[in-house]
């Protein structure tokens, strides 16, 4: 061998393992970073003139099994899902309160246990049922069940809401990957074709994708000129030769009546959209896919179970105090069912409707038979026809019936009457002497003036003797009747529809209460398991990925020892073929 191939040898095995120190350094030095690649710095034999002249550095690159990376992926989409949807149950479980209680008592704080209390109350005033503080522990036991389940629906709500300002949020940060991975498109094809390595922008680029794919679910391949290409799953591009912004607004606020519906421009929630096309039932995974189940699924099914047990609460209490009344009795009562003068009145049997003074004593009185009034003007005309009341439509489309003597009140006994679809008495039907106000769980509240103490809890009944005599008395305070109706109406057993993925059921209202709040708990409980699954699998696609893939210290620290010795040796071998040149020059000169 020539001193001048020698010297070609040196040099270029020099400038090799300098590059391969480089790339090995780095590898140590972005052990920790989140997605790099160990990087290899691959060399082959360079010949000229049929002579080995040393080693080149022909590219430094870094090998990704794309079946492995392919499961990671789908792994972090489902992981996604899983940590969102346990985060949200947790938190709606939260909003049901604890279950706490032993033979003897109820301590905890669910709506259970606060139905639980109400019948306690209900329980003690039948023993007294003229008492005035068991009457107000009653109307405020009544008050702690309309409360917390206003307040359990606005939190539901507050979920709603959230996760619908947290689908905006993802999909911010999904553009933001996609333009990223555009960009790295752009960068990977220019840097190639310069010849340079895109390793370390392949690391970045399979990054944002992962990032993608914990927020949505996806489909991608890379196409034949380097370009990573994402669509979802129906083949909506999300990037192809640019990136595709995605498109969503949030509500501006959230009630149980805010939905989204496909097609609708005035459903409440906006669509998830690209170019124009509605995406929103194509995201069905990740972080995205998981808030869109929440807020149109899950929470709304828990509102659903809500509102039943409010709806038929509030049906079993007014059942009880549309058939009582006050004593006093209250001067006026103003329905909730919304009416007209023209609205048909589907009614039979007889209603007695009468006018007493602050003890309870008869004033004057009327009986009504129902049939003989074809619309609500033809019985707003008929009570005007009573003496000492007055009746009318009033402007919020409410029958309204007062006592027009000062200090005379309005009571009314039921007696036969039967109106409408469902054959309600007719105080209830029109919704005149209400306990419970409110249609759903977001809005039932005792009734203000009860609540206020303005007109007493209804614990009377007026007399349905067939003739009644002015001066007598007609209503008596303190009807143990009348309590043992309200205790038997919330705790007897009745039927529960099936909702919100809850079977239909029969029991007490705390029974459903318990249901719907095991229900909540049973779907928390799901969800951390599925949350632990999801993650471990995940974490053993990462972990399969990053033995691959990923730096090992010992290794690479090893591989640095090597390279220095390699560096070192063929710096010897530069200083010995100078020494060499040297004496030659030497020689030569001497002779």
């Amino acid at each position: 061998m020539s001193l001048d191939i020698a010297r070609l040898v040196a040099f270029s095995g020099l400038s090799a393992t300098s590059v391969q120190i480089s790339v090995t350094s780095s590898n140590i030095s972005n052990a920790d970073t989140t997605g790099y690649t160990e990087k290899t710095a691959t060399q082959s034999s360079t010949v000229t003139n049929g002579v080995g002249t040393g080693v080149t550095v022909t590219g430094i690159t870094s090998t990704v099994d794309k079946l492995l990376l392919r499961s990671l992926i789908g792994a972090t989409s489902d992981l996604g899902a899983a940590d969102t949807t346990n985060t949200y149950l947790t938190s709606l479980e939260k909003l049901y309160g604890s279950t706490s209680s032993t033979d003897s008592s109820s301590t905890g704080t669910s709506l259970a246990n606060s139905i639980a209390s109400l019948e306690s109350a209900l329980s003690s005033l039948t023993s007294t049922p003229s008492s005035a503080s068991l009457q107000s522990n009653v109307v405020s036991a009544l008050d702690d069940v309309a409360s917390q389940l206003r307040e359990t629906s606005s939190g539901i709500q507050k979920l709603r809401s959230n996760a619908d300002q947290d689908i905006a949020s993802s999909i911010d940060d999904v553009n933001t990957d996609l333009q990223q991975i555009a960009s790295l498109n752009a960068e990977i094809k220019q840097t190639a074709a310069a010849g340079q390595s895109t390793a370390d922008l392949e690391d970045q680029r399979n990054t944002a994708l992962q990032d993608v794919a914990s927020k949505m679910n996806i489909s991608y391949f890379t196409a034949s000129n380097g370009d990573l290409q994402i669509y979802t799953t129906s083949g909506q591009a999300l990037v192809d030769s640019t990136a595709h912004t995605i498109s969503y607004t949030a509500a501006a606020n959230v009630t149980a009546a805010t939905t989204y519906t496909a097609g609708s421009s005035s459903s409440g929630f906006s669509a998830i959209s690209v170019n124009g096309v509605d995406i929103t039932s194509q995201i069905t995974g990740g972080d995205i896919g998981a808030l869109i189940t929440l807020r149109d699924k899950t929470l709304p099914a828990a509102q659903s179970q809500l509102d039943q047990l409010a709806q038929q609460l509030s049906s079993a209490m007014n059942s009880v105090s549309n058939s009582a009344s006050a004593v006093p009795a209250p001067t006026s009562l103003t329905g909730t069912t919304a009416v007209t003068s023209s609205t048909a009145l589907a009614a039979t049997g007889a209603v007695r409707l009468a006018v007493t003074d602050q003890s309870g004593n008869l004033v004057s009185y009327g009986d009504l038979d129902l049939s003989n009034y074809a619309t609500v003007g033809d019985l707003v005309t008929a009570i005007n026809g009573i003496s000492g009341l007055s009746a009318s439509v009033d402007a919020n489309g409410h029958l309204s019936i007062a006592a027009t003597g000062s200090g005379n009140g309005v009571a009314i006994n039921e007696m036969t009457s039967s109106v409408g679809s469902s054959a309600e008495g007719f105080s209830e039907y029109f919704g005149l002497n209400d306990l419970v106000t409110g249609t759903s769980a977001s809005d039932i509240a005792v009734n203000s003036s009860i609540l206020s103490g303005t007109n007493e809890l209804q614990l009377a009944t007026l007399d349905s003797s067939s003739s009644l005599t002015a001066g007598s008395t007609v209503l008596s305070s303190g009807s143990a009747t009348v309590v043992n109706a309200f205790y038997n109406a919330l705790t007897e057993s009745r039927t529960f529809a099936s909702t919100g993925g809850l079977a239909a059921t029969t029991g007490s209202f705390a029974d459903y209460a318990s249901a719907i709040v095991s229900d909540v708990a049973s779907k928390s409980s799901q969800a951390s398991t599925n949350y632990t699954a999801k993650e471990t699998a995940q974490s053993t696609y990462a972990s399969s990925l990053s033995s691959q893939t990923g730096v090992n210290l010992d290794e690479e620290s090893a591989r640095l020892s090597t390279l220095q010795n390699k560096y070192s040796a063929a710096s010897a071998l530069i200083q010995a073929i100078n020494s060499m040149y040297s004496a030659l020059l030497t020689a030569v000169q001497s002779t």
